[in-house]
């Protein structure tokens, strides 16, 4: 049974969408952790492997959130491969994050904490809600504004940012899926 663009939309948008950004939470909650107790090249590797992580303890977090992560029982949606790819192109700019790294290793958590939260401008136009753009915009600010404000805890002070924003967002996301779910009954 094929459905219409439309159809796909709706049904995407129709989904409550915490276990990635709860897994983003966590994942930028253990860097900020790492960024007070451990020595910077430690840090460093605890970043890349947390932010590499998120998509994997999301797949671990939608058991919990009630959320059907592979959705294997559902018909093929468009918009699951949009998303993807913009997963994707996140994760390609690490291209530009390493090698300012390699140059400044306290680029790492600006270049990484902005770069990966551009995902959510593409999944706010999918859902059709100002959460996207919210955190995209807002997330990216503040990182900047933290970068420059705190030079001498960037490993501490930027991912807290980034927990606060996904705290926030996934307020949001929530009270935006408990009105979707009320107009479905």
């Amino acid at each position: 049974m094929s459905y219409s663009l439309e159809q796909q939309r709706q049904e995407f948008a129709s989904r409550r969408m915490l276990a990635v950004p709860l897994a983003g939470l966590l994942a930028w909650l253990t860097i900020g952790v790492a960024g007070l107790v451990l020595k910077p090249t430690h840090v460093v590797w605890v970043l890349f492997i947390a932010t590499g992580s998120i998509v994997y303890l999301g797949m671990l977090l939608s058991r919990l959130t009630g959320e059907d992560f592979f959705r294997k029982s559902q018909p093929k949606n468009t918009f699951d491969t949009l998303f993807l790819y913009s997963v994707g192109m996140s994760l390609l700019v690490y291209a530009v994050a390493i090698p300012f790294f390699l140059a400044d290793y306290t680029s790492l958590p600006l270049t990484v904490g902005i770069l990966t939260g551009l995902m959510w401008l593409p999944l706010g136009w999918i859902i059709r809600h100002w959460v996207g753009a919210f955190h995209a915009v807002g997330r990216t600010g503040l990182v900047l504004l933290a970068w420059y404000l705190f030079p001498a805890q960037r490993f501490v002070v930027i991912p807290l940012v980034i927990v606060g924003m996904y705290l926030v967002t996934i307020i949001i996301l929530e009270r935006r899926w408990r009105v979707v779910r009320a107009h479905k009954l």
